[in-house]
């Protein structure tokens, strides 16, 4: 995974919830690229037309609050930004965010000056965001080791496959975390993931 993105902001306030991300009416569908259509369109109509791949989206406090949807971070994701930047995040976006795979950063201080349209570089395995426009850099909060290999699998997913299959034929990194699945045979996959 790329650990270093610059790329055109899309700057927000504080309190940006799932609902404005993705508003519930299109929550009918799982699909990415139907998602990412609608993203946004109820606080910024001109994002869907105006984000590009790799961009970045930077936002105020507590980012992705509200509904613990999924489809919040897979819109944003789905829309081509790259990483989300913020003062801060709700708890479950956050997590939610790494779970599918989309860089994030909670970084302090981020918003002052900040503008859409502004040039924003991140790298996520250091914590630090710059404001390339005005010239400002930030010190944020890097993710922790086992968030970072989530982020290099593409997701919680792909990484409990991943750590399944190494389990089973001993291949990988060795200090990649360990999935231990017990399931009832009745029960699906699903019913007691336990990560340790």
């Amino acid at each position: 995974m790329n650990t270093s993105f610059e790329g055109k902001a899309f700057v927000y306030g504080d309190n940006v919830d799932t609902d404005v991300i993705i508003p519930a009416r299109y929550l009918t569908t799982i699909d990415p690229a139907e998602l990412a259509q609608h993203c946004m369109e109820d606080l910024d109509p001109s994002f869907v037309a105006t984000c590009t791949t790799g961009d970045v989206m930077v936002g105020g406090s507590n980012f992705g609050s509200g509904s613990s949807r999924e489809h919040a971070p897979i819109a944003i994701q789905a829309s081509g930004i790259a990483c989300i930047v913020a003062e801060s995040f709700a708890r479950i976006f956050f997590r939610n965010s790494v779970n599918v795979g989309l860089p994030i950063v909670e970084c302090a201080g981020v918003t002052e000056a900040a503008e859409s349209g502004d040039v924003f570089r991140v790298d996520i395995d250091s914590g630090e965001v710059t404001n390339v426009t005005k010239g400002r850099t930030f010190q944020g909060t890097p993710l922790p080791p086992f968030m970072r290999d989530i982020l290099d699998a593409g997701g919680l997913m792909p990484w409990v496959a991943r750590s399944l299959r190494e389990e089973a034929g001993g291949h990988g990194r060795s200090d990649a975390p360990r999935v231990h699945a017990g399931v009832a045979p009745n029960e699906p996959p699903q019913a007691d993931w336990r990560l340790d």
